[in-house]
């Protein structure tokens, strides 16, 4: 699955697909920075039943949002398979890829890495810490080796063949990892907003994650905007990074 410059590559790239899995995650602060670079874009809700396009020629790259499913329930979850194959595409002809929580295991999956869950939910505020790799990455090195992002999983994944290791937690080794030059996973959250996170602590299914990993929803809605003034500046630069590394 390394091939790349297949079929796809002459694509034009008039536009990005973003995979949205669940209404309450949107793109967040990610459309700030669609919105710099210029990058037209449009969600894809497969999960809704919404047909995947016709023509991929015309996709410039791919963002692949959060959601509550597994990356490996696909049995469970016919679009991931629709998903996982246009991942592929995507990556076999060299586009780039940004992949968030559920994204970036569906991203480890293709890549041939295992998807698993984990020996504990990490839910909330906390932080994540750089590796060499990621203090020296062009998209998320830079600033502080420490950051304060947003958590919301159960599973996690080995890293991928020939991936970079970029960051870790306490709790989990793997939080962020990069293939070629275009290609990122970040398991945690930066997108995230104080509208989304609201959504979330009342939503059912997400609340009883929330409170399934000890975490008391009304506190986590109560430190949100302390912590999004923080964490607003770093995710518009590592979200810039990004595409500017994608030269947009």
């Amino acid at each position: 699955m390394t091939r790349r410059g297949g079929d796809d590559s002459s694509g034009e790239g008039t536009f990005w697909l973003v995979f949205r899995h669940t209404q309450a995650e949107g793109l967040g602060l990610l459309a700030n920075a669609l919105r710099e670079h210029g990058v037209h874009h449009r969600y894809l809700d497969l999960a809704r039943g919404e047909p995947p396009p016709r023509d991929f020629r015309p996709v410039g790259g791919l963002i692949v949002l959060g959601g509550p499913m597994a990356a490996y329930e696909a049995d469970r979850h016919r679009f991931l398979s629709i998903e996982i194959e246009l991942i592929e595409r995507a990556l076999t002809s060299g586009r780039p890829v940004l992949g968030i929580c559920l994204g970036a295991q569906l991203i480890a999956q293709v890549l041939g890495a295992r998807v698993y869950r984990g020996e504990r939910r990490e839910v909330g505020w906390a932080p994540v810490t750089l590796s060499d790799d990621g203090v020296d990455d062009p998209v998320v090195g830079g600033a502080a080796d420490h950051l304060n992002v947003f958590h919301m999983h159960g599973d996690t994944y080995e890293l991928p063949p020939d991936a970079k290791h970029l960051a870790r937690s306490p709790l989990y080794e793997q939080q962020a990892f990069r293939w070629g030059d275009l290609v990122y996973g970040l398991q945690f959250h930066l997108e995230f907003t104080d509208t989304i996170i609201g959504r979330l602590v009342v939503e059912p299914e997400s609340r009883e994650f929330i409170t399934g990993g000890g975490v008391d929803p009304s506190r986590l809605v109560a430190e949100t905007p302390a912590r999004l003034r923080e964490l607003a500046p770093v995710a518009q630069r590592v979200f810039s990074n990004f595409f500017s590394q994608c030269g947009l």
